[in-house]
């Protein structure tokens, strides 16, 4: 009996270890998010800081292509955070789970 305790509190420990893993994942995918969203503000303030030494109706060429991916890596930024906020919402209910299931890790886990 005491044995097939342990076996199931160690088991409800594992799987708090591996939803808490996915959990790290999904940060390390919110922090390139953020990483990919400050790409295209940066470089627009860069244009911005130099356009007095550049007239835009001159290089409209460079600056559309420049604005679509600017607008595809805005994008791209906002899909991660958003998905990895979902995410991690979705392994704190999880989380939760399996401390109200199992009284021994309860106490542990805020």
């Amino acid at each position: 009996m005491k044995e097939e305790k342990r076996e199931v509190d160690s088991l409800a420990i594992n799987e708090v270890q591996l939803v808490l893993a996915e959990k790290r994942t999904s940060l390390a995918v919110m922090r390139t998010g953020i990483a990919v969203l400050a790409l295209p503000l940066s470089v627009m303030s860069v244009l911005i800081a130099t356009s007095k030494y550049y007239e835009a109706v001159q290089v409209l060429h460079f600056l559309i292509p420049l604005a679509a991916l600017s607008t595809a890596l805005i994008v791209l930024g906002l899909y991660l955070i958003v998905r990895s906020t979902i995410r991690m919402r979705r392994y704190d209910r999880l989380i939760h789970e399996i401390k109200l299931n199992h009284s021994v890790i309860g106490k542990f886990i805020d």
